[in-house]
């Protein structure tokens, strides 16, 4: 299943405990001192779908099964977390687990909550997160890199073309570029992907503060990185459909549905997926036994007022392994 994880992250102090509580409502630690967060909370958010509740009463399903994000909120990376300083390594291990990264960046001004740094600077406050995980990206690469040498030695044309491949990674963060910003074939590699780096993740940043704190150059500084970003003052309120609807659009995720008497549930799966790969979500055993699959839009068999009514008006599609799931596909999969 294509579930979708974030990861908080950011600096000491910038909001990333108060937008976790305010996304999952779990009681948390916040504290005005780095590392209050000792370990990563992990808190799992139902998507809001008003899809789901439409069909749910359609079908006088008995339950609703929401698709769900994790959120892991990862405690306060610091100048030097690469290398250990403030707890920085355990941490940095923990947003590997994640698909994708919600960086929270301060830009409101207060004399009252210190800032690591002793000063509020957006711009450098980027810089130093990347940082960091760009010099934790390239020890991973070296590692790797060391046994790819030694495999292409072997003779192995695809060993060859890995080592190839990685070089090329190496030289993007040899240039101080994240990895996500190299080619897109290239960040997809398997040899790539197996090694989870850090700057191979999409990010949103999350500009903490009012929007008028937003300066142009920190915007233009986003839009040079290729990141989409949102301004959000965290302590008034947190718009957790539009953070989802970002995550989702960020990771090419779309959600398809299925519904009956006994429930109706929300699935996640990678835009451009096939009808196999959407009911190898369902069961592990229906993409290999996968027969065809019963598709129609959500709309058209609220239109139609049921499943029988949507086939008996000829609404319902019979679609084979070459389908592609469209967002909002309501499907019955039939297998072997």
């Amino acid at each position: 299943m294509s579930k979708l994880s974030v990861g908080i992250v950011g600096l000491p102090n910038v909001g990333k405990s108060t937008l976790f509580k305010a996304l999952t409502a779990v009681d948390i630690n916040i504290a005005n001192y780095p590392f209050a967060t000792i370990d990563p909370n992990v808190g799992v958010v139902s998507v809001p779908d008003e899809r789901l509740d439409k069909l749910a009463t359609l079908s006088k399903s008995e339950q609703k099964v929401p698709a769900v994000v994790e959120f892991y909120d990862i405690a306060g990376l610091v100048k030097g977390a690469n290398q250990g300083e403030g707890l920085g390594n355990q941490f940095l291990a923990h947003i590997r687990e994640t698909k994708v990264l919600i960086h929270v960046v301060r830009i409101f001004k207060s004399e009252e909550i210190i800032h690591v740094e002793g000063s509020v600077d957006p711009i450098r406050d980027i810089e130093t997160i990347n940082t960091e995980l760009m010099l934790k990206d390239m020890e991973t690469l070296e590692r790797r890199l060391k046994t790819a040498v030694k495999e292409a030695k072997t003779g192995d044309k695809g060993k060859a073309k890995d080592l190839k491949t990685l070089e090329s990674v190496k030289k993007v963060l040899d240039d101080g570029k994240l990895v996500i910003s190299a080619d897109e074939d290239v960040v997809n590699t398997p040899v790539v992907r197996e090694l989870g780096l850090l700057t191979a993740k999409p990010q949103i940043l999350l500009l903490n503060g009012e929007t008028q704190e937003a300066s142009d150059e920190l915007k233009k500084k986003i839009e040079d990185l290729g990141f989409y970003f949102i301004v959000a003052d965290l302590s008034k309120e947190v718009n957790l459909e539009g953070l989802i609807k970002e995550s989702y659009k960020t990771l090419d995720l779309i959600s398809f549905l299925t519904t009956g008497p006994k429930e109706t549930r929300g699935w996640t799966v990678k835009k451009g997926s096939s009808a196999p790969q959407a009911a190898g979500v369902i069961h592990t055993d229906f993409q290999d036994k996968f027969i065809r699959a019963e598709v129609i839009n959500w709309e058209k068999l609220l239109e139609a007022g049921g499943w029988n009514e949507a086939r008996a008006k000829g609404l319902i599609k019979t679609e084979g392994k070459a389908y592609i799931i469209q967002d909002g596909d309501v499907l019955l999969i039939r297998h072997s």
